[in-house]
């Protein structure tokens, strides 16, 4: 199991323990980007070695910080 975290710009979008599904962004020079869907949350930037393989997750926490709103999504790989 993997755990990552996703940027969310507004609350109430999804819930913890809901199912999601992951896409990844055209990878440019070896880097690659995730989207929680539909266009829920945004991960950072991940090297090709740490790409995410899983396309669906597990949200295990949502964390409201003074920058924003964060998933804590649990991945297969």
């Amino acid at each position: 199991m993997r755990q990552e975290r996703f940027k969310m710009e507004r609350p109430g979008q999804v819930e913890e323990g809901q199912e999601v599904t992951i896409s990844e962004r055209s990878p440019s020079a070896g880097r690659y980007t995730y989207l929680v869907e539909p266009s829920v949350a945004m991960s950072g930037i991940y090297r090709t070695t740490e790409r995410i393989k899983a396309r669906t997750g597990i949200i295990r926490k949502i964390e409201e910080t003074d920058r924003g709103f964060y998933l804590l999504v649990e991945l297969e790989n």
